[in-house]
């Protein structure tokens, strides 16, 4: 996997002028807040390869095994807790 991040990314994160410690590695930093989205996105990513779909795809309709919404998730991490949104799905019978 690689480990470098392209100028225009960093660029993105870190628009918005001159940065104070807090606005990275705060309760509501930059830090946090890419550890909670690379988490939902992962879960996400599992679970469109488990169901052998994407999300919004009419393959997963009336199938019986299709997403059905999200719920709050807290995570113990390194540095602390937090709140992830997990997708949800009924299980078919016997799974």
């Amino acid at each position: 996997m690689a480990t470098d991040f392209s100028p225009e990314i960093l660029d993105q994160l870190l628009a918005g002028g001159s940065l104070k410690p807090e606005d990275l590695a705060g309760e509501d930093g930059l830090f946090r807040r890419l550890k909670k989205a690379l988490l939902e996105r992962a879960l996400g990513a599992e679970l469109t390869h488990h169901l052998g779909y994407e999300k919004g795809d009419p393959a997963g309709r009336g199938s019986g095994n299709s997403r059905n919404g999200t719920s709050s998730k807290a995570l113990l991490t390194d540095d602390g807790e937090i709140e992830i949104e997990v997708q949800s799905w009924p299980r078919k019978f016997g799974q």
